[in-house]
């Protein structure tokens, strides 16, 4: 039973805290704790690294290698406007290859693993990754029905239909099966997202239902592996605030889904009880037998 636990560091707010604010604790405090709660549980796993974060604090990327986990690419900025769902092939592979090289320089290892920003991709983004050097992808969530309080919801509608087990992706889709040459390990979902929100959210009701059916599906040799969401992020605090955030859609639904339900959700237990929460999760998986793995270690 292959089980994943992904990290996407990045230094975003929901409502309230400073940008800055957020990389100083996560630095400081929240990586720290978490990389010693996966050493506590002796669990492998892969930090997809934002570069804006690991231009102004690579610190925390000597941090996750000296560990002995993976570094991998979350892309270089987390502007929706710029999100890969909307740039073109070349802008692509650009900010690809400016977040590999930046990450490479810092530890000293190759990057070969990405994960998109708001998990937002087009049909360039297989050979873009392909053409910027990386081989294994972890941006598709299949059977996720929550899409549609995200940005990119119409992209992502096709997630409905992708694998669920570990696949080479199409070249022109990572939600299709192909011979692109990158290898996607999908996020896995019972309808219900297997992620931090929503164990933050509801953590004894829909994330321990979602958990307990991946495990029932895993442990009936389903080869759909188990691939765990979190950001170090979700261990910081934020100021609640009275204003209405920022109109990112396109449609005045959207704008009410995305930015301004799906924030308020998010910040339940966004502190230091995150970790807690997680911990929970971490021990489920090592009493029943998971194998704890890195993204780069996927084989078909």
């Amino acid at each position: 039973m292959e089980v994943f636990f992904t990290n996407d560091v990045e230094h975003t707010s929901v409502n309230g805290a400073t940008y800055e604010r957020i990389a100083d604790v996560v630095e400081q405090q929240t990586l720290p704790m978490l990389l010693d709660l996966y050493e506590k549980y002796e669990v492998k796993s892969t930090f997809f690294v934002l570069g804006e974060l690991a231009k102004i604090r690579p610190n925390i990327v000597r941090m996750i290698i000296n560990s002995g986990q993976e570094v991998a690419s979350h892309g270089f900025t987390h502007d929706y406007q710029r999100a890969f769902d909307v740039l073109p092939y070349d802008e692509q592979v650009r900010e690809l290859r400016e977040s590999k090289n930046l990450l490479e320089q810092i530890c000293g290892q190759e990057v070969i693993s990405f994960r998109a920003p708001a998990l937002r991709v087009n049909h360039d983004t297989p050979m873009a990754l392909r053409e910027a050097g990386f081989k294994f992808d972890s941006s598709i969530a299949p059977l996720r029905m929550d899409a549609f309080m995200s940005l990119g919801s119409k992209n992502k509608k096709q997630w409905l239909r992708a694998p669920r087990a570990v696949y080479e992706t199409d070249e022109h889709n990572l939600a299709r099966r192909g011979n692109s040459g990158i290898i996607e390990v999908p996020l896995p979902s019972v309808g219900i997202p297997y992620i931090g929100t929503v164990m933050r959210i509801s953590p004894h009701f829909l994330d321990a239902m979602a958990r307990r059916l991946l495990y029932w599906e895993t442990n009936n040799k389903s080869k759909i592996p188990i691939n765990f969401l979190f950001h170090p992020s979700e261990a910081v605090q934020e100021l609640e605030t009275e204003s209405v955030p920022r109109n990112r859609a396109s449609s005045t639904l959207g704008h009410l889904f995305s930015d301004i339900i799906r924030a308020k959700l998010k910040l339940k237990h966004l502190d230091l009880s995150a970790l807690e929460l997680l911990e929970i999760e971490l021990r489920f998986w090592k009493e029943h037998g998971g194998m704890f793995k890195q993204i780069k270690e996927t084989q078909l």
